[in-house]
């Protein structure tokens, strides 16, 4: 039986995802920024936590793992780089590690450049990526802790996987996204089209998740730094990616559009 997901929107702009096995009824909770809205999720749908995912320690993604622990006596799993700084870990993984949701069995991925310790969970067998604040739709997290290269070469390890893999990500930024992304790479006709798109579900008050790891290799500029065209239209022709992707990601720092 496939897994069963629901997308929960928590704070102003972020999500938490609940992941569950069918067959065995465990269920995880990927990163949690806020309590209530993940509690009444799993009233909703009368599922019992067994497993908190966490992808880096910051504030917005861990503010309710202690409270959730308590309550269920969930398990919580996250970065070996980061264990000092998140609450009530049982479980410090590194790049390779499993991770077993009843039998859903992922793994983990290193992606550093957000933060230092930053991991994504992969579930090959489910096609479904969890990617936090690494990759988003059409865009990626500010390196706060890293130099911006090193986050190019996270999101270029991502681009090897399956065109098919879905991908559920840490925020709803997809709107400014896609309008940055029109802005750096305008003759692009699937930006375009994907920008009506994302225009048309936010106006409904939509969620833009899940991607795909295929629409981003084809519309996120972030995930292609490597394009000579795309370098020679923010005036970077011939620059290596990752002074391409450092200048990508400066402009989307100061883009207001």
């Amino acid at each position: 039986m496939p897994a069963e997901l629901r997308l929960i929107p928590c704070l102003a702009d972020n999500y938490a995802v609940l992941l569950r096995d069918p067959v065995t009824e465990a269920t995880a909770v990927v990163d949690v920024p806020e309590v209530a809205p993940v509690l009444a999720a799993l009233e909703r749908e009368d599922w019992t936590l067994t497993h908190i995912l966490v992808t880096h320690h910051h504030t917005d993604h861990i503010a309710g793992v202690e409270a959730l622990k308590e309550r269920f006596g969930a398990t919580v799993i996250g970065p070996k780089a980061e264990q000092d700084t998140i609450p009530g870990l049982d479980f410090a993984v590194v790049d390779g590690d499993p991770v077993a949701v009843g039998g859903l069995v992922g793994r983990v991925l290193e992606t550093p450049g957000h933060t230092k310790g930053h991991i994504v969970f992969l579930f090959e067998g489910e096609r479904l990526l969890f990617s936090g604040d690494t990759l988003f739709v059409m865009g990626c997290g500010r390196p706060f802790e890293c130099a911006p290269p090193v986050l190019w070469e996270s999101l270029a390890r991502l681009r090897t996987l399956p065109d098919d893999i879905s991908v559920y990500c840490g925020h709803e930024y997809t709107l400014a996204n896609a309008r940055f992304a029109r802005s750096v790479d305008p003759d692009n006709a699937a930006v375009a089209a994907r920008l009506e798109e994302i225009e048309a579900l936010r106006a409904a008050g939509q969620p833009t998740l899940p991607t795909t790891i295929g629409a981003e290799k084809a519309t996120n500029p972030f995930m292609r730094a490597d394009d000579p065209e795309l370098a020679a239209r923010i005036g970077l022709a011939g620059a290596e990616p990752g002074a391409v992707f450092t200048e990508l990601r400066a402009l989307k720092n100061n883009f207001r559009g």
